[in-house]
């Protein structure tokens, strides 16, 4: 316990200067004119220093860890990741010069190891991803550190009424738009924390707003979703990296969430893929499973007849996925065909959704 109250001051101070120096991250509208009347929205969180979604997470739970006394000058943090916040993380250790060990599953994108090494902190690889959270807690006890575990505090040291959060940030930028108030924002579930933030903030503020969670294979958000049951585990990890868990994390809260859809990870890399070339640059997978669902709810609202506005979210940048997602070869092994959705997306691209089945699920 840190009651050092000269070092927590001035570990905040350098926290919250880090996000002074920072600007927000661009909302931008994705150019699909044969969806007209329904306008799609990409937050593109790639942008932030250690490139995802994941930094804004990384900074909340340091401010939560800090502030609750759980770190000190000599603290070893620990954490286990599937890759994005454990870069996020380690550069906030490095930037307060603390040492930082992250638990990851030896399938994480090697691009991002090397990120983690950058910031100087050091990979930790187990064999599955089940296998993250008793081992991390191992090496806090073993080390005297401390476990950050987001999967029990993403939604507990995020401030959901506003405070400058990523629900804060989208509904400003969205103000000027032809619908400013989105039908839909579209979310899929690592930690489940930022899901919560954006459904309670929605609620707080009175929106409209409908939240839907989409979870790729090998996750057991949906289905537990769908049944009410908690505990629901499954042993294969997610193929989808930032995304998807083996159990129900604590920061998942189901009660803000109005729709969960599970998206066939050969839908998400192929719309991960055609994406990237529709907006000129690569995006990571977890983007694909958030734009598929998005492209789901368009074409639904298409065929009501109905017009306004939808939000997602671009988590990091593929450029971390060379060797993976944009390596057909890999694609083909471990993905499986994604011919069929492409086909179906260039489809959507050039006529809309065309008819009632046209984002239902592909049978090759």
């Amino acid at each position: 316990m840190c009651t050092d109250h000269q070092w927590i001051n001035n570990a905040v101070r350098k926290i919250e200067a880090d996000f002074q120096r920072s600007a927000d991250t661009h909302l931008f509208k994705l150019d699909l004119p044969s969806l007209d009347g329904i306008d799609i929205y990409l937050k593109d969180e790639s942008t932030h220093p250690t490139g995802s979604l994941k930094h804004r997470l990384a900074r909340s739970l340091f401010l939560y860890a800090i502030c609750n006394g759980w770190i000190g000058p000599e603290t070893t943090v620990i954490e286990a990741s599937s890759g994005s916040t454990a870069v996020s993380e380690a550069y906030f250790a490095r930037l307060l010069g603390l040492p930082f060990i992250a638990v990851m599953p030896k399938s994480t994108a090697r691009k991002k190891i090397e990120q983690i090494e950058f910031y100087g902190g050091k990979a930790h690889l187990v064999e599955r991803s089940d296998q993250i959270y008793d081992e991390s807690r191992r090496l806090a006890k073993e080390l005297n550190g401390h476990y950050m575990d987001q999967f029990t505090y993403a939604e507990r040291a995020t401030d959901w009424r506003g405070n400058n959060n990523i629900a804060n940030s989208i509904f400003s930028q969205m103000k000027l738009e032809d619908h400013p108030i989105p039908s839909w924002v579209v979310m899929s579930p690592g930690t489940g924390g930022t899901s919560a933030t954006i459904g309670r903030f929605i609620r707080y503020q009175k929106y409209e707003t409908k939240l839907c969670v989409a979870d790729p294979e090998n996750s057991v958000f949906y289905d537990a979703f769908q049944s009410g049951n908690s505990n629901l585990k499954c042993e294969r990890g997610s193929k989808i990296e930032g995304i998807g868990r083996p159990r129900v994390e604590p920061s998942f809260i189901a009660g803000v969430v109005d729709e969960m859809r599970k998206i066939p990870d050969t839908a998400s890399v192929a719309t991960a893929l055609w994406v990237s070339h529709l907006i000129g640059r690569k995006v990571g997978a977890s983007t694909g499973t958030n734009l598929y669902a998005v492209l789901q709810l368009a074409c639904e609202m298409k065929l009501r007849g109905e017009t306004g506005s939808i939000v997602t979210l671009l988590c990091d940048s593929g450029d971390r996925y060379l060797d993976t997602y944009f390596n057909m070869e890999w694609v083909k092994t471990h993905i499986g065909d994604i011919q069929p959705y492409l086909t179906q997306l260039e489809i959507i691209q050039a006529k809309g959704c065309v008819e009632p089945a046209c984002c239902e699920p592909v049978v090759a």
